[in-house]
């Protein structure tokens, strides 16, 4: 078994074998996102965000066995396996190439706008995610118009185009604050 100070990150030791610059052996720079040690004050943060994740958890399970019935996890069941696949089939795989040809491009263009159109790409996908299914069913139609009243379709391509906006409006931003350092 390695220890994490066993580990030193391709690209960072040359050929000689010895960690160049201001890499410690450890591996990355002290202070950098791949720092192998979290500080005490990263490790509470962890520690707070998993504990309210897991309380936000526990009480998403009492609410369901409390105020749905018996007849309708199968339901609820379906509705989980097909987000799954929607996220595993299409949105994680979507993200994922558009990641990918955005860190290609990245030698030519500063992280900071690739995480700005990465965060952007996100965002899109996910909301894609949450409408597109109240579209299909509006499609469909509903005993109750009231139900689904927007026009949703309208409305994310709204919501699209807004959010292009944003980003390239969060890039440029970021672009000028870079080159006036």
């Amino acid at each position: 078994m390695t220890s994490s100070s066993d580990f030193v990150p391709s690209g960072n030791v040359p050929a000689g074998g010895a960690p160049s610059g201001n890499v410690p052996a450890g591996g990355a720079p002290s202070g950098s996102a791949h720092s192998a040690v979290a500080s005490p004050a990263m490790r509470r943060w962890q520690t707070g965000l998993v504990a309210v994740g897991l309380l936000l958890l526990a009480l998403g399970g009492l609410v369901l066995v409390l105020d749905v019935g018996p007849s309708e996890f199968v339901g609820i069941a379906i509705w989980f396996a097909g987000a799954i696949i929607l996220h595993d089939g299409i949105l994680a795989p979507v993200v994922f190439v558009v990641s990918l040809m955005l860190r290609r491009a990245g030698k030519r263009i500063p992280l900071g706008a690739l995480l700005i159109v990465q965060g952007a790409v996100v965002v899109g996908a996910m909301t894609a995610l949450l409408v597109v299914p109240e579209q299909l069913k509006q499609a469909i139609g509903t005993a109750n118009p009231t139900i689904l009243p927007l026009n949703y379709g309208v409305n994310l391509v709204v919501f699209g185009a807004v959010l292009i906006a944003v980003t390239v409006l969060a890039v440029v931003v970021y672009l000028r604050r870079v080159r006036a350092r």
